[in-house]
């Protein structure tokens, strides 16, 4: 349009996803296409299969990369391992655990529903009942979502490992890992997982357009009889092209592989302890913000709270909407709105990917100023000394500076 004039400076995207790219990522993706069948191309391919299982903490694991969506690995995990009519437990705890609940019933699997308050984890005492009188297995699989954004909350896998374990039930256990998955500490291995899943636009930093999926030896195993029709995420395929060496049963998305090796490469160098130090103790700070505010958490406990976004809610009479909305036309600042069940009573402040410190203290005195402007009563500058005051004393020098 003749008339329109864009906002100086950038957007600050502070959503839980997608996240900020960084600019040796997007230096990495800009390239024109090449030939997925050449010689050289399946060594990408190899290092990025081997690579991303390190996100997972797995040795034992198989990586699949597929051109989607976390609902996409949504898909492959249950319709690979999963025939139709198997019982599933499952857990509705907000937006996107309700997402894919309806995967699950629109692909006609049996699902047994465990709803909590949104704010809340998962019921894992509902999910001890269920398992201890299963005493013919018919529960087939047990899937989590480990962080659930539109809330704030995050789920115990290792909980749900163990409760498994203590009734010695069979079951798989199904994981989303969209947004803690390179985030947070995530542990295939150790907690037995059988499928776990990311998706490219959340702690990797890339754009949208790959599903991640880890499937454990038993879950490989399960895909041989699960009687599930797929085609486009069937596993089955890509064996068949990893074992010749080529690893792609269509084309691949060649950008964006370049894009993932970058990523990768980057968290290897800051070392992934450092990025979950990094991801809590920006998170903390969040919260201490909030807590000056004299705001509350839509995190129901402290057990469940996220490391990669902070769930706000709004004093009663207002409208979280308001709140998003003043943020991006005034001040070019992207939060994420409350969805379904607390649209219009939260508003979401990812700190995720690739944010230090200084990206965080923007988004809060954007935030402060955003709250002032919509009628809540804030003390300016309160949320961002607190936040301040945690970072000076708890961030490291920079390991490559020293």
């Amino acid at each position: 349009m003749a008339d329109y004039f864009p906002a100086p400076g950038r957007n600050h995207l502070f959503v839980p996803g997608p996240t900020n790219i960084p600019d040796k990522v997007i230096q990495a993706m800009a390239r024109n296409n090449e030939d997925h069948r050449s010689p050289a191309f399946p060594t990408l391919s190899k290092t990025c299969l081997e690579d991303v299982k390190k996100l997972f903490a797995t040795e034992k694991g198989h990586a699949f990369i597929f051109p989607s969506t976390g609902t996409g690995g949504w898909e492959s995990a249950l319709t690979n391992t999963l025939s139709p009519g198997d019982k599933i437990v499952s857990f509705r705890v907000g937006q996107f655990s309700l997402l894919w609940i309806d995967q699950m019933q629109r692909l006609n699997f049996d699902v047994d529903v465990v709803d909590s308050e949104w704010g809340a984890g998962a019921n894992l005492d509902v999910l001890q009942s269920k398992l201890a009188s299963d005493h013919g297995h018919k529960i087939k699989a047990v899937c989590v979502v480990h962080n659930e954004t539109s809330t704030g909350v995050t789920n115990s896998i290792a909980k749900v490992r163990e409760i498994l374990d203590r009734n010695r039930h069979p079951a798989l256990l199904l994981v989303d890992g969209v947004s803690s998955i390179g985030a947070i500490p995530f542990k295939f291995d150790e907690w037995r997982v059988d499928v776990a899943l990311t998706g490219s636009q959340k702690a990797l930093s890339l754009p949208t357009g790959l599903a991640v999926v880890c499937a454990s030896p038993k879950a490989l195993e399960a895909a041989k009889h699960a009687k599930s029709t797929r085609v486009f995420f069937d596993w089955g395929d890509y064996l068949k092209f990893f074992e010749n060496g080529t690893y792609w049963p269509y084309t691949p998305s060649i950008q964006l592989l370049y894009g993932l090796r970058a990523a990768l490469d980057i968290l290897f160098q800051e070392g992934l302890d450092q990025v979950y130090e990094r991801h809590h103790r920006l998170a903390e700070g969040t919260r201490r913000a909030v807590a000056a505010w004299g705001l509350k958490l839509a995190t129901k406990d402290p057990q469940w709270k996220s490391n990669t976004v902070t769930a706000v809610m709004v004093p009663p009479g207002f409208d979280s909407g308001e709140v998003v909305k003043v943020a991006w036309k005034k001040y070019n600042l992207s939060l994420g709105v409350g969805l379904n069940n607390v649209k219009g009573k939260l508003f979401r402040i990812g700190h995720l990917g690739s944010l230090n410190e200084v990206s965080i203290l923007g988004a809060l005195a954007g935030v402060e100023m955003t709250l002032r402007d919509v009628g809540i009563n804030v003390t300016p500058g309160s949320g961002v000394a607190a936040a301040v005051e945690y970072f000076r004393s708890t961030t490291p020098m920079i390991k490559s500076r020293l």
